[in-house]
């Protein structure tokens, strides 16, 4: 069945980095677009990144471009986000998605960021 299992989450300092990995199975990762979003408490799942299905092309919200970095493997059907100057406002749950229309969500993974 289809999965998508991110990791790499957790407390980290500000100014700190952290790097998310998402693991896909079940399906054709190399066809699918693939995005990073996040869902603080008390907001809306918000998108942060998005790659296309080749890998290049990226895109960014304007609160963490500059700072974060999407990509992909589609030898390992991996997506990474790679955030770097964490601030607290960047605590919240991270989910990956595959996107082609129809699309799969993974269960998230938490990053506080807090002295």
């Amino acid at each position: 069945q289809v999965q998508l299992v991110e990791s790499g989450g957790g407390l980290v300092q500000p100014g700190g980095s952290l790097r998310l990995s998402c693991a896909a199975s079940g399906f054709i990762f190399s066809i699918y677009a693939m995005r990073w979003y996040r869902q603080a408490p008390g907001k809306e799942r918000e998108l942060v990144a998005r790659i296309t299905s080749t890998g290049t092309s990226t895109d960014y919200a304007d609160a963490v471009k500059g700072r974060f970095t999407i990509s992909r493997d589609n030898d390992k059907n991996m997506v990474y986000l790679q955030m770097n100057s964490l601030k607290s406002e960047d605590t919240a749950v991270y989910y990956c998605r595959a996107d082609r229309g129809v699309g799969y969500w993974g269960q998230g993974t938490q990053v506080t960021v807090a002295s």
